[in-house]
């Protein structure tokens, strides 16, 4: 059997647990597809899961291979190929049981999407969860429809900045939140009215709106409720919003966590080769330096996604 090497974790904790291991190149069961990852994203799921605050990964599933989206080409279609040739460029999130920091990766044929045609490897795996978390926020919970406003919270961001551009494309009117230099990049993206939360109350500042996309939680969640509408929705990714008031209201609420979605990621690409949504790299590493990438994560204030990039030396 044939060896690759993935960065995994043995314990949680700081960065420094990150190792790179030698393991066997995973084998696809019957409903699953060979991919070799040429590019992943980083995302705060990443050391969320590292320091083991991540409730879908416990203790007993180490050692745990993180990274959790990626670019590649297809190695072996296998029978659930479905259609895809060998080396077929295709990006996906890879759901929960293994991780998108290794050489390679199987993965269910329905989770895979063919990569825009007018990316290149790293600009793709930058794409998949943080867009689908943006999709399936504003469209499958949120409902958004075109006319309507929406309130997207740290929208420059990587799942922010999508999903400025996301309801944009869907006909909403959008109103953001970012502060610093991230004002001027969530204008650039099209967002109709941005808010320095650092200097202004952006409840003071945005109207009664049909939804609010909370990726803050706390007091920025407690703020939203006064601007949003009888009959509106509150969705976060990061607390569940309180069902005794969305029930006084008529609102509907939920904290949620992506799913892989192999058709909606084949609507973004779409959008993506339509020019119609950008999406913003703050910085690339190579595969090697995925511990550093890490660290600099977990600082952040990044506008957009960072990356590594198998193809990179270090």
């Amino acid at each position: 059997m044939s060896t690759m090497q993935a960065f995994r974790i043995h314990r949680f904790g700081g960065p420094d647990v990150i190792q790179r291991d030698t393991i066997e190149v995973p084998t696809p069961k019957n409903d699953e597809v060979l991919v070799v990852v040429r590019a992943a994203s980083l995302n705060p799921v990443d050391y969320k899961t590292r320091e083991g605050h991540y409730p879908l990964v416990r203790e007993s599933q180490l050692p745990y291979t993180l990274g959790r989206d990626f670019a590649g080409s297809v190695v072996t279609p296998g029978d659930a190929g479905g259609g895809l040739q060998a080396a077929e460029d295709v990006y996906a999130f890879i759901g929960q049981e293994q991780g998108a920091f290794a050489e390679y990766v199987t993965i269910k044929r329905a989770w895979l999407a063919p990569m825009p045609a007018s990316l290149d490897f790293r600009t793709a795996a930058a794409v998949p969860l943080a867009g689908l978390t943006a999709w399936q926020g504003l469209f499958e919970r949120g409902g958004v429809q075109a006319g309507q406003r929406v309130l997207i919270h740290a929208a420059a961001g990587g799942v922010g900045h999508l999903a400025v551009q996301f309801a944009k494309a869907k006909g909403a009117v959008v109103y953001a939140t970012a502060s610093g230099d991230g004002v001027a990049f969530v204008k650039a993206l099209g967002a109709d009215v941005v808010i320095d939360h650092k200097l202004h109350d952006f409840a003071s500042k945005v109207p009664q709106v049909d939804m609010v996309f909370d990726l803050v939680g706390g007091d920025t969640q407690e703020r939203s409720w006064a601007i949003l509408k009888d009959g509106g929705a509150l969705i976060s990714t990061i607390a569940a919003p309180s069902s005794e008031r969305a029930r006084a209201r008529d609102i509907r609420v939920a904290r949620y966590t992506a799913h892989p979605d192999g058709e909606q990621l084949t609507q973004i690409g779409r959008l993506i080769d339509e020019e119609r949504v950008k999406i913003r790299l703050a910085k690339t590493f190579p595969f090697a330096q995925a511990v550093q990438a890490e660290r600099e994560l977990e600082a952040g204030h990044i506008r957009g996604k960072l990356v590594l990039d198998a193809r990179m030396s270090a």
